[in-house]
C-alpha cells in the first residue's frame, strides 16, 4: 500500500509533465498548424470526400437514382471484371507495362550518373544535368503531340529511316512498338530527375575513401566498382522498393494522349480502361469496381513496400 501511494503520485506528476510540454510545443508551432491547415482542407475535399463514392461498384447505379437510392448488388460487377478477357487483359497491359518502366527507368539514371560522375569539367557536368532533367517539366499533353508528329507514318523519325533504306515503322500503330515507346518515352522524360538524385547521394560519399583508394593505385573504374556503387546501392534500393507500390500506375497521362484503338490489346491500361468504360460508356458500376480494385491492391503493395524499405534501406517517413 506504501509503494503504490508513492508511485501514484509519481505518475500523475508525469503525466501533467508530459501535458505542460505539449501544450509548450503547441504553443511554439501553432503558427506551422495554422499554415498547413489548408492543405489539410483541400486533401479532405478532394480526396477523401470522394472516397465514398466506391460504393457505386457495389450498386447497379443510376444517376438519376442517386449513391443512396440505386440497387445493392454485391459483388456482381467484380465478379464479371475477372470473368471479362478486356478486363484481365487490361491488368495485364498495366502490369507489363508498368514493370518495364520500373526496370528501364531505374537503370538509366543509375548509369547515367555514374557516367556523369566521372566527368571533371564542372560547367559542362552542369549543362549536361540541365538539358537532361529539363524534359521532367513538359506536360504530356505536350510531349504527347510532338511523339505523334515524330512518330507518325511521315514523321521525321520514319523519314530518317527511309532515308537510310529501311522500312517505316507504325510505332503508334503496332502493339509491341507501343509498349517499347512508352518505356522510351517515359525514361527520356523522367531519367534526369533520378539522376540528380543519385548524384546527390554520390556527393554525400566520404572523400577519404577515394584518397584511400588513391594511395592504394585504384584506378576510376575500380573506385567506381568498389566505392561508389556500394555507397549508392542503399538509394537505389529505396527507389526502386518505393516504385513497385506505383506498379499498376502506368502512366494515365503519357497513355492517354498517345494511345488510339488500333493498340488497344496491348496499350490500354486500368486508367484508360475506367476512363473509356466509365466516363465514354456510362458503366459507372463497373468501372469503379475495377477502380476500387487497383486502389486496394496499390494500398497494399504500397504499404508492403514502405516496409521493406524500411527493412533493408533503413526508409522511414517518420
Amino acid at each position: 500500500m506504501k509503494t503504490e501511494s508513492i508511485n501514484y503520485p509519481m505518475q500523475e506528476r508525469a503525466t501533467t509533465l508530459k501535458k505542460r510540454k505539449n501544450l509548450l510545443n503547441f504553443k511554439q508551432t501553432w503558427p506551422l498548424h495554422v499554415f498547413l491547415l489548408p492543405s489539410v482542407v483541400l486533401l479532405l475535399i478532394f480526396s477523401y470526400t470522394p472516397m465514398v463514392g466506391f460504393i457505386i461498384g457495389f450498386q447497379d447505379f443510376k444517376p438519376w437514382l442517386g449513391i443512396f437510392g440505386s440497387p445493392f448488388v454485391g459483388l456482381k460487377h467484380f465478379k464479371f471484371m475477372f470473368h471479362d478477357p478486356t478486363a484481365v487483359q487490361v491488368i495485364w497491359n498495366t502490369l507489363v507495362i508498368a514493370v518495364l518502366k520500373i526496370i528501364a527507368g531505374s537503370l538509366a539514371p543509375f548509369i547515367f550518373a555514374l557516367l556523369l560522375n566521372e566527368v571533371r569539367i564542372v560547367i559542362f557536368k552542369r549543362v549536361v544535368q540541365s538539358l537532361v532533367y529539363l524534359p521532367h517539366f513538359i506536360s504530356w499533353v505536350i510531349l504527347g503531340g510532338i511523339l505523334t508528329d515524330l512518330l507518325s507514318t511521315n514523321g521525321m523519325i520514319n523519314q530518317l529511316l527511309m532515308a537510310v533504306g529501311l522500312d517505316r515503322i507504325f510505332f503508334l500503330g503496332s502493339g509491341n512498338w507501343y509498349r517499347f515507346t512508352l518505356v522510351f518515352s517515359d525514361v527520356w522524360k523522367d531519367f534526369g530527375f533520378g539522376t540528380i538524385i543519385y548524384l546527390a547521394a554520390m556527393a554525400g560519399i566520404n572523400p577519404n575513401m577515394y584518397e584511400a583508394a588513391d594511395i592504394d593505385g585504384a584506378n576510376n573504374f575500380q573506385k567506381t566498382i568498389h566505392i561508389t556503387i556500394p555507397s549508392v546501392i542503399p538509394i537505389a534500393i529505396v527507389i526502386v522498393t518505393l516504385a513497385l507500390g506505383n506498379i499498376l500506375n502506368a502512366g494515365f497521362d503519357q497513355v492517354f494522349n498517345t494511345y488510339n484503338p488500333l493498340v488497344y490489346p496491348k496499350g490500354d491500361i486500368i486508367d484508360t480502361y475506367v476512363y473509356r468504360i466509365g466516363l465514354q460508356q456510362g458503366s459507372f458500376s463497373f468501372a469503379t469496381a475495377v477502380g476500387f480494385f487497383k486502389s486496394v491492391i496499390g494500398f497494399i503493395l504500397i504499404a508492403t513496400t514502405y516496409r521493406l524499405a524500411s527493412k533493408y534501406a533503413n526508409y522511414r517517413i517518420f
